[in-house]
């Protein structure tokens, strides 16, 4: 809130007038506390002492606690903050709330109170320790005014700010509050009061995830699932499952996250909330570390947003990965950094996402040959070496092919008989080379003699040709068949 809405937001106090203006029976004395109200409101902004004066008279004048002089201590409240006299605006907010028990209705106050609360959590010029003596005088009024709703909710609003500046022990103190009270008799979390559970629990998780206790956020968010008679907001729900679906991330359990992804960006969209657009990228990143073949915006839920200027380039990246065009992923990265990486959740995964394209092309590069050097594979990934050699290597150890490196003489054997009887992605490959074999064998004898050089050979040199052709280079640049 800026500090002209602050300023400005008397159109409450307005309607709230219209009440009264309309009693006949208001006795002159009335009249005159309202009109000194109002001239103290016509002179705040240039006479500001003037209109505290008159504000302050205002109150007196009252007999008894009554609607002006709520008005009038909320005015002094905001011209005081706004002139930086934080101390007076404390001492006058502090008597504000005593008029909350009777003296003007609670829908009023509360909004009154959330609206300078609101005012002072946002202000730039407020210590910490400043910030804190207004929510405590809040919360103490509440608590003698027995308004329970209104001082959960404040105690929430706290733990937000606490959130949002990293306050991490003060957080961790409103949180430890705040389950007190959703704890039951018998120590178990109240049920009954599961929606404010549910809340205190998305900011749990949220501090957890913040500072990197997985296993603390792990705890909370399956307590979350237990939470049985709560009606939430659904914003609430697309925090907590975003940040389920990172946790799986951090397990690296890529079908998990996709889950929860999903989720909190209905719910997010459900809420309104701008974070569905950075939660659809984070569904779209566990969709390509899942290897799916499936195109997270064919959905009807995700299709509207996939020319979303924000989502364009996780869409062209998506259509790259499934492609397993690896030269145009990485473009579309270098191009896009600002709606990609500069997240740093989305920049700590790609380095997966890289590597589980490379592999998958590394795969299919490989496949026609019986050797290939290393370097040759180094060039066509645009990487080192020791980065193939590497992919490799974890290609050998989970079986995803059969194959010796020699590192003397810098290349790759892949063992073709092994491959071609364990494993079903060679298989196809093996039966159509034997069927060109055998057509070839077949031509050549039909024509063996004077015609041995033509169409025998023809069919025999376009095998060849078909094999170096796979591996993207001529013969002499590094790749053989044998």
């Amino acid at each position: 809130m800026s500090d002209d809405e602050f300023i400005m937001d008397d159109a409450a106090d307005e309607d709230y007038d219209f009440e009264y203006e309309e009693d006949d029976d208001l006795e002159d004395a009335d009249a005159d506390i309202e009109n000194m109200y109002y001239n103290a409101k016509n002179i705040k902004d240039h006479d500001p002492d003037g209109a505290i004066r008159e504000l302050k008279a205002v109150v007196d004048a009252e007999k008894e606690k009554g609607d002006w002089g709520f008005k009038a201590l909320k005015q002094q409240t905001k011209i005081n903050f706004h002139r930086g006299r934080h101390a007076e605006a404390l001492d006058s907010y502090t008597r504000l709330l005593s008029y909350t028990k009777s003296a003007v209705t609670r829908n009023y106050s509360e909004k009154s109170i959330n609206n300078i609360l609101d005012y002072v959590s946002n202000a730039t010029d407020v210590g910490l320790a400043e910030m804190q003596s207004f929510y405590d005088v809040t919360k103490s009024a509440l608590e003698d005014a027995k308004n329970e709703r209104l001082s959960v909710k404040t105690d929430l609003k706290l733990a937000r700010i606490w959130l949002a500046r990293k306050e991490w022990n003060r957080l961790a103190k409103s949180l430890k509050e705040l389950r007190a009270y959703c704890t039951g008799h018998d120590g178990t979390d109240d049920q009954s009061k599961g929606t404010i559970l549910l809340e205190v629990f998305a900011l749990e998780i949220q501090m957890y995830g913040e500072v990197g206790n997985f296993k603390k956020l792990k705890e909370v968010y399956n307590s979350t699932l237990q939470v049985k008679s709560a009606i939430p907001h659904p914003r609430i729900m697309g925090v907590i499952r975003e940040c389920g679906g990172k946790m799986h991330m951090s397990e690296k359990n890529w079908a998990a996250a996709q889950v929860d992804f999903f989720q909190a960006f209905l719910n997010y969209d459900e809420a309104g909330s701008t974070q569905r657009v950075q939660v659809l990228k984070y569904l779209v990143l566990a969709h390509m570390l899942m290897g799916s073949d499936i195109n997270p915006f064919d959905s009807q839920e995700t299709k509207p947003y996939k020319n979303d200027p924000e989502i364009v380039a996780m869409t062209n990246l998506v259509s790259a990965y499934q492609r397993r065009e690896v030269h145009e992923a990485e473009k579309i990265l270098r191009e896009n950094k600002r709606t990609i990486l500069d997240d740093p959740f989305i920049k700590a995964y790609i380095d997966d996402v890289l590597r589980g394209l490379r592999t998958q092309y590394l795969i299919d590069t490989i496949r026609p040959y019986s050797r290939i050097q290393l370097g040759y594979l180094a060039q066509q990934l645009n990487i080192s070496v020791d980065k193939v050699e590497n992919l490799l290597i974890s290609l050998i150890l989970d079986e995803s092919i059969k194959a010796r490196i020699d590192q003397v003489g810098q290349y790759v054997e892949l063992d073709r008989s092994a491959t071609s009887s364990s494993k079903p992605r060679y298989q196809a490959l093996d039966r159509w080379k034997s069927e060109l074999d055998r057509a070839g064998a077949s031509v050549h004898g039909k024509h063996a003699g004077g015609a041995a050089s033509g169409s025998g050979a023809s069919v025999g040199g376009s095998f060849l040709r078909m094999g170096v052709g796979m591996g993207g280079m001529a013969a002499s640049l590094g790749p053989s068949l044998r």
